[in-house]
């Protein structure tokens, strides 16, 4: 039998979906309407794409663009082979002290990532990484939250599944690769999804470690962009937020379903 939501959990639900669309709701009226009616909301406003063109002319948002995705896929393919490596290594083979390493990885979810940037900013500039793409990426290469989300689902894997892949011929690396990796595929969407969302969105490190346009990412630029001494208007600057947001809300409302269901296997494992 469904179970009915209460009146009150229902209205408490459309306030707080009310609350967080209507900065974004804002946003989108003032990026698509000229700076004079950016809070009249007039429906006889007129709509325009202006504001995008000015942004885009302003600032070399094509340039940010290109760093951002360059280090989102950067950071996913080391978290990706890093932490497939080491979770296997954690779920499937006994060794001395595996308990106290794994447990220094879970500390790792308790420490801040703020807490750590005077000596990650010491480090990248002892290696002249300075103002480089790989500068940003380089701390997060290693991710604790995906070595645990990872040695879970690969500890929920049934043994006789190894066992027949082992008398195939099979050594420890095609075990992982045929028989681990695609029956976490779920929990790599999962992760996946986690990763590029919080690197695209990153803001205070690499604005530490970048300099130039030639390594800034869109978080940066924008904040740079919209600086109060720049001048630029609010729907100008509305625009270029709407441009910078604009790949993850269109992925989203595409593979919502996918999102989804690709969180509650990765949880149910």
């Amino acid at each position: 039998m469904k179970q009915r939501t209460h009146p009150l959990e229902a209205l408490a639900a459309w306030l707080l979906a009310l609350l967080w669309l209507a900065p974004l709701a804002w946003a989108f009226w003032s990026a698509f309407h000229p700076a004079a009616f950016g809070t009249s909301f007039s429906l006889s406003a007129p709509w325009t794409l202006e504001n995008f063109v000015r942004a885009w002319n302003q600032a070399p948002f094509g340039r940010y663009y290109l760093n951002t995705v360059m280090l989102v896929l950067m950071v996913l393919a080391g978290q990706l082979v890093l932490s497939t490596l080491a979770a296997y290594a954690f779920a499937r083979f006994k060794f001395k002290g595996s308990g106290i390493a794994f447990a220094l990885v879970l500390l790792q979810l308790m420490i801040m990532p703020d807490v750590l940037i005077v000596e990650n900013y010491r480090a990248i500039s002892a290696l002249g990484l300075l103002d480089t793409i790989p500068a940003i990426a380089l701390p997060y290469l290693a991710s604790a939250f995906a070595i645990f989300l990872l040695r879970q689902t690969f500890k929920s894997i049934p043994q006789e599944l190894v066992d027949a892949a082992r008398v195939e011929g099979a050594g420890p690396l095609q075990i992982l690769w045929r028989v681990y990796v695609p029956l976490a595929r779920p929990t790599y969407i999962a992760f996946g999804l986690v990763s590029i969302s919080y690197h695209w969105n990153n803001f205070l490190w690499p604005l530490i470690v970048t300099n130039s346009v030639g390594s800034r990412p869109l978080t940066v630029g924008l904040a740079v962009f919209g600086a109060p001494e720049t001048g630029v208007d609010w729907s100008i600057i509305t625009a270029a937020t709407v441009m910078t947001m604009a790949p993850l809300l269109i992925a989203f409302l595409v593979f919502q379903r996918q999102f989804v269901q690709s969180f509650m296997r990765a949880g149910i494992r």
